[in-house]
């Protein structure tokens, strides 16, 4: 199987990472309301809860969608799929480390971590596009803890944003590849 066959294979079943983004969006939308209206305690224990349920939930959805909801036993890409996956709570004790020096970079690290959970998917999905939101995600969460903590949870807001406009332009992408037309 050539790579490029591969990565259509992850982009047919994953919808493009559309599903997903979609169900980190909202992971990181109740995080920053419960930051903003409710407690920061609640917000790290709904973004720490959330994370651990974007797969399981991503392959609900999938699902629930129709069609398979992971890729074949002996697929070449699914070890970095699983990979890629694992990366993000592999990231937890320095969001934590974090966290704990300074409460109002809980937000800012995450986007960091997943800014660079992201990248990968690059190669993973075939689709140029996941660079770009990794790279903003981390630059903006590296900007935001810097110069900025105060703005934690609006950092919150952008990254439940990009997540979702990236969702909705991945949809977009794979609908048009799913139907014979170029995605390009």
């Amino acid at each position: 199987m050539l790579i490029a066959e591969a990565q259509r294979d992850v982009r047919r079943v994953y919808r493009s990472g559309a599903v997903g983004l979609f169900v980190s969006a909202a992971v990181w939308a109740l995080s920053a309301f419960l930051a903003g209206w409710v407690s920061t305690r609640w917000s790290i224990a709904a973004m720490l809860a959330g994370g651990f349920f974007i797969y399981p939930l991503t392959q609900l959805v999938l699902k629930c969608l129709g069609g398979p909801a992971a890729l074949p036993a002996r697929h070449p890409m699914r070890e970095l799929a699983f990979e890629v996956a694992i990366v993000g709570p592999l990231m937890l004790p320095l969001i934590g480390a974090a966290t704990l020096h300074k409460a109002a970079w809980f937000h800012p690290a995450f986007m960091i971590a997943i800014g660079g959970h992201y990248l990968p998917f690059s190669f993973l999905y075939g689709m140029r596009q996941f660079l770009v939101l990794g790279v903003a995600l981390l630059v903006s969460g590296l900007a935001i803890g810097l110069y900025a903590p105060g703005l934690s949870i609006l950092g919150a807001w952008m990254t439940a944003g990009l997540l979702l406009a990236f969702g909705a332009a991945h949809l977009g992408l794979n609908r048009k590849e799913q139907s014979g037309r170029d995605p390009a």
